[in-house]
């Protein structure tokens, strides 16, 4: 059993809930532009790769149960959740000719919305769509860790979260490592023990990834999919560089310059 408790830090904090001008909500248009950007791969891989037979969905009924790893709150998850299933019905109907989508016959969907313990579930149950077609459900929890039963899933999908780690490298808490970032609120790339410790090859990013990955492989049944989608660089490009580091480095310099003043 995962001792879920061990993985909650006190540095540890989901995105910021409800429906105000700083929530998540309002400020994660950029998140949206990577699930629209994903939703035609995500779709080929389902009708290239799902097979519905081989999972059980031979005959006209059945229920598909996929997660959402790090949904946060709406909208950009039930987005993402409704673009899955989309596929997942025009798959089905592919492999059963017979099928009528206004049919009673047919898949079921549940959908199972997984982020940290102080996560705003209020906020992403009461903001679900009406219309949904689907059997929604909140999974409270560390997706580094066991969150669900073996072989229960048909489909995990993540996106722009499995780029956070489950904590903060040891050595950038060390204020005499070559990693400590004093005077930067994020990984520029022009110190390189801050670099190495947040890259790919570091020991907490292979921790967290190796976690991460031997969870779902207990979770999925054999034969489902796994879909997550994670920020990147092209190798040898400085964080600082991109347009999301000059971004924060401006910010930075802001709250710095603010830091001064009081």
């Amino acid at each position: 059993m995962v001792d879920e408790a061990a993985n909650i830090l006190p540095g540890s904090f989901p995105m910021v809930g409800g429906d105000g001008d700083y929530s998540y909500a309002k400020n994660s248009s950029f998140q949206r532009m990577i699930i629209d950007a994903a939703k035609e791969m995500i779709s080929e891989s389902i009708f290239d790769k799902l097979d519905l037979k081989s999972l059980g969905f031979e005959d006209t009924c059945g229920t598909f149960k996929l997660a959402d790893l790090g949904c946060s709150v709406g909208p950009n998850t039930f987005i993402a959740v409704q673009n899955i299933i989309e596929a997942v019905q025009t798959k089905y109907r592919a492999d059963h000719q017979d099928y009528h989508q206004d049919s009673s016959s047919g898949l079921e969907f549940q959908v199972f919305f997984n982020d940290r313990h102080g996560n705003d579930f209020n906020t992403l149950f009461q903001t679900l769509p009406p219309s949904r077609k689907y059997f929604a459900f909140g999974v409270p929890g560390s997706f580094h860790g066991r969150l669900f039963p073996k072989s229960s899933l048909h489909f995990v999908h993540s996106s722009s979260s499995l780029n956070w780690l489950s904590k903060i490298p040891k050595e950038i808490l060390d204020s005499r490592s070559p990693a400590w970032n004093k005077g930067s609120i994020i990984c520029s790339g022009l110190v390189k023990g801050v670099s190495e410790a947040y890259s790919g090859h570091s020991a907490q990013f292979k921790n967290d990834t190796e976690a991460f990955l031997n969870a779902r492989a207990h979770e999925l049944v054999p034969g489902g999919l796994i879909v997550f989608v994670l920020f990147s660089l092209p190798n040898g490009v400085p964080m600082i560089d991109s347009n999301g580091g000059k971004l924060y480095g401006f910010l930075g310099s802001c709250l710095i310059d603010i830091a001064t003043k009081v």
